[in-house]
């Protein structure tokens, strides 16, 4: 998934980087989960996981590859709706996908509000999606909710499924990198017929458990051999960037405003998007988690100074500062850092007193 900050080609490294420095454990604490790729990453490593994000379509899919264990066999489901598959050996969740992408089209909320046809009426219409993929999405996403209310559906097989859709849907938005604005022209993936697609399904012996909320309100209760931390680097929140999927995920109707047809995320703020906020919960966080290691990913252009992080690291043990370089992500080239190519991954790592 196209997600700023998105550990999927770093999470190799830093975790090569913590055996050799010898961070090593049982249990693992994504405190900003996000994408949940380095709750996958360390969970197939046989670390028991805990992860937790603001936003809802991260806990989805948190739900689906964190804490769920289970390859679906979606049992009631499939004895109730006729499937037919061109594989005799297409496991139950490819069944289940090859059905809704043969579903009827339905002209829902993401239709009308994020497609051009949707929202005609407006001084400059929305090109989030083409008038088809909104329509596809809309259809996909009230089966799976009417399956859900039907109880043709295990909480787990429902979270799957929605996993299915946000993973999805990226592949197909008509956008530069994130989603508080829309092409005005459209991109040649953004007019390609959306096709669902099935998610990994990541089983271990582990328990492992999810969150939908500020996970600093989580650090008296979860106690854990490494606590690792990927905060927002710069002023910009999350929640508008990712608007849209959270609405595909939540799906419910809210009140929108403004061009990019923006949902309120009042609740949804990080104060690691202020440097003075970010560094005092930065503290809260060091001085009150239970760990054995905190490891923080930040990187050479984020707003909290590099000195005053070891600073504050420094009061609660020993910290020791990796550094290596990556390519940037795209939507984050601009301004004067528009011709750097790459940037540094800080990699912060406290042995706690």
């Amino acid at each position: 998934m196209r997600f700023i900050g998105n550990k999927e080609n770093l999470v190799e490294k830093i975790y090569q980087i913590l055996q050799s420095k010898g961070i090593l454990g049982t249990s693992f604490f994504d405190f900003f989960s996000g994408t949940s790729n380095v709750g996958q990453f360390f969970k197939k490593k046989g670390y028991q996981i805990f992860s937790s994000d603001l936003l809802y379509f991260s806990f989805v899919l948190q739900k689906a590859y964190i804490e769920n264990n289970e390859v679906p066999s979606f049992e009631k489901l499939l004895s109730k709706i006729d499937i037919k598959t061109h594989s005799l050996f297409a496991s139950p969740l490819m069944r289940i996908v090859d059905y809704l992408n043969t579903i009827p089209q339905q002209e829902g909320f993401i239709f009308q509000n994020y497609t051009p046809e949707g929202t005609k009426s407006l001084d400059i219409p929305r090109m989030y999606f083409s008038n088809e993929n909104g329509k596809i999405i809309d259809a996909i996403r009230l089966q799976i909710e009417n399956w859900k209310n039907e109880n043709l559906l295990t909480e787990n097989e429902y979270y799957i499924l929605l996993a299915c859709l946000i993973e999805t849907v990226p592949f197909y938005a008509n956008i530069s990198g994130v989603y508080a604005a829309f092409q005005k022209t459209w991109d040649a993936r953004a007019v390609k017929k959306l096709t669902l697609r099935p998610i990994e399904i990541i089983v271990s012996n582990k328990e492992n458990k999810v969150f939908n909320q500020n996970s600093v309100d989580l650090i008296a209760e979860i106690q854990t051999d490494i606590l690792y931390l990927d905060p927002p680097y710069n002023q910009r929140q999350y929640a508008p960037n990712y608007h849209l999927l959270e609405t595909i995920a939540k799906y419910d109707n809210p009140s929108i405003k403004g061009v990019s047809g923006m949902r309120n995320y009042e609740n949804q703020k990080s104060q690691f998007c202020n440097a003075e906020m970010g560094l005092k919960e930065l503290c809260n966080i060091a001085k009150n988690a239970h760990y054995k290691y905190l490891v923080l990913s930040y990187n050479s252009e984020g707003i909290m100074p590099q000195d005053k992080i070891l600073s504050v690291l420094g009061n609660f043990g020993e910290v020791e500062l990796v550094e290596f370089d990556y390519l940037r992500f795209k939507s984050n080239s601009n301004g004067e850092s528009k011709t750097k190519k790459f940037v540094q991954e800080q990699l912060y790592i406290l042995r706690k007193n």
